[in-house]
């Protein structure tokens, strides 16, 4: 019988063979990166990692080893693979970022990258700034937020959608993002899988690789109308699948599912016993019938949304999760882990915010958005009029178009607009945000149709 030092021996030796296979695996990865950038693909190759994951399946029943490991081990090295070929990639952000430097240099530009509304919060927020010292709200709190502040969301979300929702059913977040990152990192678990359907804002992806999830993409495509397909997502959800994510009002699409595929969707979710991540920041701007995913009263459901879009609220940085009492409580021990709490202060002028009719903010940037689909159709932009949101995604059919460096470019002539690529594999499409004032907006569509004269 060998010793046990033995077989500790073997096993380093095959660990230390494994590494240097990582390395080797690694040094490919970048090699293929560096020729996808030259072709102008894509990071992802949803069917290449299927026909291996089949492989590996495969392997596993002829060598008798458990599937589920093997496929996490996959998930893992996939994973690594997309993080070595995504350095740098660009996104809304990053044209932000330099559009803002460009301002701090005196020069004029018309922000249309972002989803950042131009007017200011409602006046009960004013008041509710000077009022704050005297409440007395001034101090550490419960990760999950100030009770009150908790029960009055509860009585607010379970009002404007007849649900029964209690105080332990809320968390208060620094944004909706962060709700977002708690409710991945702790529902899910390194070599799990989650599924978002692109275009899509790129945080969702970002939270699970941080976490050391694989993000399972399916693609929809403007001649589809964005409408994912039911099939599609059937045929992605596996033994190592664990959630989906939604985010209708879409951004950056503005689509908003049927209600018949949606109900099909959270069926499918259901008979597979995932979690639905539903980001619901836009739908105080749905054109068209939307359906919160809290109607269908999901134990496994969990919804956020944000004061930053409903009431212009951006810098505040509030927002909340709505979850099962279970789910709110594995969410509340890594947000006291990381921030504590939510300042006070601003918890308090949230809960004064829910008060207020933010009626007319839907209104102006629903007209703001009528009028960016009228200029966008007079430039001939190909675009699906969006249900919601504030935002077109559009195609540019200009041969060799690339929207990264065209939103570089158009800085230069005082306009920031989004690149499709930070939203998934949409190089030739561009996002543009109906946030300014018509004005400015048309100021703004006017340099696009200039730009594209030009480079025709």
């Amino acid at each position: 019988m060998p010793e046990i030092n033995d077989l500790r021996n073997k096993m380093d030796d095959v660990t230390l063979k494994m590494i240097h296979l990582l390395r080797d695996r690694t040094n490919i990865a970048k090699e293929i990166g560096e020729v996808k950038k030259n072709m102008g693909k894509g990071i992802t190759d949803e069917v290449r990692e299927e026909n291996l994951r089949e492989k590996v399946i495969a392997l596993c029943k002829d060598i008798v080893l458990d599937e589920t490991i093997a496929t996490k081990f996959l998930n893992f090295l996939l994973n690594e693979s997309v993080k070595v070929q995504s350095n740098n990639k660009p996104s809304h952000l990053s044209i932000f970022l330099k559009a803002k430097t460009l301002e701090e240099q005196g020069k004029k530009i018309i922000h249309m990258e972002v989803g950042e509304l131009d007017f200011p919060p409602p006046n009960i927020v004013r008041n509710a700034l000077e009022e704050v010292f005297d409440k007395g709200f001034l101090r550490y709190g419960q990760a999950k937020g100030i009770p009150m502040f908790r029960e009055a969301i509860a009585n607010y979300m379970s009002k404007k959608f007849n649900v029964d929702l209690t105080k332990d059913n809320i968390i208060v977040s620094p944004g909706a993002r962060f709700s977002i990152y708690t409710a991945i990192s702790t529902l899910l678990d390194p070599g799990d899988e989650m599924i978002v359907i692109e275009p899509a804002w790129p945080a969702y992806k970002d939270c699970a690789f941080n976490a050391g999830i694989k993000v399972r993409v399916i693609n929809t495509t403007l001649e589809d109308k964005w409408e994912p397909s039911l099939e599609q997502i059937k045929k992605t959800i596996n033994s190592n699948t664990k959630m989906i994510v939604l985010n209708y009002p879409n951004n950056p699409t503005g689509k908003i599912l049927n209600e018949k595929l949606q109900d099909d969707i959270m069926q499918l979710a259901q008979k597979n016993n995932l979690y639905v991540l539903s980001d619901e920041i836009y739908s105080e701007y749905a054109k068209t019938k939307w359906k919160s995913i809290l109607k269908y009263n999901y134990e496994k459901s969990i919804v956020t949304q944000s004061f930053s879009k409903s009431h212009a609220m951006t810098g505040f940085r509030v927002g909340y999760g709505v979850a099962n009492v279970k789910i709110i409580e594995k969410m509340a021990k890594l947000q006291a882990l990381c921030l504590t709490n939510v300042s006070e202060p601003i918890q308090y002028i949230a809960m004064k915010a829910l008060e207020a009719d933010t009626s007319n903010n839907t209104n102006t940037v629903q007209n703001r958005l009528d009028v960016l689909v009228q200029k966008a159709r007079e430039l001939g932009l190909d675009f699906i009029v969006p249900d919601g949101a504030m935002y077109i995604f559009a195609r540019i059919n200009q041969e060799g178009f690339d929207g990264v460096q065209f939103a570089n470019s158009t800085l230069e002539k005082g306009l920031a607009v989004a690149p499709g690529e930070g939203f998934g594999d949409y190089k030739n499409f561009i996002r543009l945000s109906a946030c300014q004032n018509e004005k400015s907006l048309i100021e703004g569509m006017n340099i696009l149709g200039n730009i594209m004269r030009d480079n025709q």
